[in-house]
């Protein structure tokens, strides 16, 4: 009895370890992916404006907080910038994130980090606001990653 006890220890402690490993490998690779979406997301909004950036990555449950103001779904989303035009206005938004997290399940995940919001005006004064950013991420069924929060 205590040859087969010092046969299969070793062997539960490598698949043990194993399992732990690839959860570990598993948990790296969606914060990665994460945050390779929330940079695309960025670089959307600057290249494409904010609006197509905004449409394109939210998931259609989406929530957002926009003026005090609670909108759901990506329907709710799109009348928002519909009907917030900025005139004349030059419109700028940047961001990055500086801390990524994903649940042990990887179908949610969150990211926080620093913004900077900047208008330009028709005469060219230029208002900025900066200030932080937190987005919650869900793994959509076809694998992608969409906010669900914002």
């Amino acid at each position: 009895m205590k040859l087969i006890l010092y046969l299969f220890l070793p062997v539960l402690i490598l698949l043990f370890s194993c399992s732990v490993k690839s959860k570990e490998d598993l948990l790296e690779k969606w914060k990665s992916e994460i945050v390779d979406t929330e940079r695309a997301f960025a670089e959307m909004a600057q290249k494409e404006g904010i609006q197509k950036a905004f449409m394109n990555y939210a998931a259609e449950d989406v929530v957002v907080l926009r003026k005090n103001t609670i909108l759901k779904g990506k329907e709710a989303l799109g009348e928002y910038y519909k009907n917030s035009g900025t005139g004349t206005e030059e419109v700028s938004l940047t961001w990055k994130p500086d801390f990524v997290d994903v649940a042990a399940s990887g179908d949610l995940g969150y990211t926080y980090g620093k913004f900077l919001y900047s208008i330009t005006d028709s005469t060219g004064n230029i208002q900025k606001t900066e200030g932080i950013f937190h987005t919650v991420w869900k793994k959509q069924a076809d694998g992608t990653w969409r906010f669900v929060w914002d």
